[in-house]
């Protein structure tokens, strides 16, 4: 009995429908994503050994450059808007919508509260500028500092307890300042502080170098 051919058919595979698919996920991808804003001002850490790393959600981040100048940074949108229009109403700086946006989606706040609204109504490359002739204040006579912080703690509602809070402060910065600002720290009760530092390879010999 003469054996059946099967007929053959084609390997093709159509990749049609996996090109829109690719192409649907990748239009997502780009317009979810939300990218950090430049900083106001280069801050070169020290190193350390620590390999733990920054969190990236539900943080007050303070920043202090090399002349001491000190910038408050949170994350999360909808609790940055939060918290300027807190601020904004509490001591009436009278701030537009425009300005509001763009505390919202900028990044740290360098300037004291009365300079505010001219801050917020510069270019993002003016504010740079700007920056580096000021900063939040952190002295006796008026901690502003403690203000960001207080307001800041206050718009974050029910993930309070998950709050980090982190100081970056640069290599050659003032130590009498990185402590005024741990001193404002301390003054609201907040004891357990993340410090920003650069990874360096650990000592030849220890026991850090072994682990």
């Amino acid at each position: 009995m003469p054996k059946i051919k099967m007929a053959r058919k084609s390997t093709a595979v159509d990749m049609t429908a996996m090109c829109d698919v690719v192409f649907l996920l990748l239009n997502f991808f780009i317009m979810t994503t939300s990218f950090k804003p430049d900083e106001p001002v280069a801050i070169v850490t020290p190193s350390s050994i620590n390999t733990k790393l920054l969190p990236d959600s539900d943080v007050i981040l303070v920043s202090i450059d090399k002349s001491g100048r000190v910038f408050f940074e949170m994350d999360g949108q909808p609790k940055r808007k939060q918290l300027i229009e807190d601020i904004n109403t509490q001591f009436k700086l009278g701030l537009s919508e425009k300005e509001i946006n763009a505390y919202i989606l900028g990044a740290s706040v360098g300037t004291d509260l009365h300079h505010l609204k001219e801050y917020l109504g510069l270019k993002t490359s003016d504010r740079r500028k700007y920056a580096g002739e000021t900063g939040i204040p952190v002295d006796t006579a008026n901690n502003e500092l403690a203000v960001w912080i207080e307001y800041a703690q206050s718009a974050q509602g029910a993930s309070l307890k998950a709050l980090k809070y982190c100081i970056k402060a640069d290599n050659a910065t003032p130590y009498p300042k990185v402590k005024s600002v741990m001193e404002t720290f301390k003054e609201k009760n907040i004891q357990h502080l993340n410090l920003v530092t650069s990874l360096e390879a650990a000592p030849v010999g220890t026991a850090a170098a072994e682990d």
